[in-house]
């Protein structure tokens, strides 16, 4: 089943099918410029977060891109008249593309990067906004800026990468603008699961598949307390936090559903009558 989702992008820069149920699935498709990004890629990419942030059906959303490469980074080809630009035209082109990561990282959906070969650049903070990247064993990583003479702090890299992998080893990607193979990324924490290059697609979405068989509610509960619990000023507040969110998840119906599914001894059967309210909307 691979089906093109109804909000499929007008133009093929970005692939949208639904592989499993409950399970989107977004490609970057400009294979023959090692899908470079322009901003028809990052106007595609922030349609598509519109429409899972109304999408009830959706709890996965694996991102990767066709071919052999997640994505170069900025299209070289752009950069020259993107450099030229006055510095307002400049700051609002940052904005919208800026915006996009953002609209990643704030989707309700759980996000999974599936990385092959390069992702260097913008592409890298593409990876670096979802919530588990998994990494075929040819893949690299790269933050590039500083060697095109620009600030490492770009798209959201110097905000990301930090808290993924800590201060030290942030500052040795982006300041020296250095590859970092698949086995280093997993050393790091910067990669969750490394796999054969073969293997990549069904590994990300089997575990896609893993996390999408869980209730909705806690899916959506569990992110936004691990956002919001990153950069909790102490562990009192941290669990205050959570205590409020176990509020809401207690209120849902998956709740029942899953202390049925207990006494039965059955799999759970959550989203079979959808909530339609975000239950995280309280706590933004």
């Amino acid at each position: 089943m691979n089906r093109p989702m109804p909000y499929e992008a007008s133009e093929p820069v970005v692939l949208v099918t639904r592989p499993r149920p409950g399970v989107v699935q977004a490609a970057v498709n400009r294979p023959h410029r090692r899908n470079a990004l322009t901003e028809e890629v990052f106007g595609a990419l922030g349609d598509l977060c519109a429409a899972l942030r109304e999408d009830r059906s959706a709890r996965v959303l694996v991102l990767t891109g066709e071919g052999e490469t997640f994505s170069s980074g900025y299209d070289i080809d752009e950069v020259g008249r993107v450099a030229s630009l006055e510095p307002s035209a400049l700051m609002a082109l940052l904005d919208r593309q800026s915006r996009v990561i953002s609209a990643l990282c704030d989707l309700p959906q759980t996000v999974i990067a599936a990385v092959d070969g390069v992702a260097a650049g913008a592409g890298l903070s593409l990876a670096l906004a979802a919530d588990l990247r998994v990494l075929s064993e040819r893949a690299r990583l790269r933050a590039a800026f500083v060697r095109m003479g620009l600030s490492g702090g770009d798209m959201g890299a110097s905000w990301l990468l930090p808290r993924i992998a800590g201060l030290g080893f942030a500052s040795d990607m982006l300041l020296t603008g250095r590859f970092v193979d698949a086995d280093e990324a997993l050393r790091r924490g910067v990669a969750n699961r490394v796999s054969p290059a073969g293997d990549l697609r069904a590994t990300a979405l089997d575990t896609a598949e893993q996390i999408a068989d869980n209730s909705p509610v806690s899916l959506r509960l569990t992110k936004h307390i691990l956002q919001a619990n990153t950069d909790a000023p102490s562990l009192e507040v941290a669990l205050r936090a959570e205590a409020s969110v176990q509020v809401a998840a207690a209120k849902s119906p998956d709740v029942q559903e899953a202390v049925a599914a207990f006494r039965e001894r059955r799999a759970p059967r959550f989203g079979t009558a959808p909530d339609r309210t975000d239950p995280t909307e309280e706590h933004r």
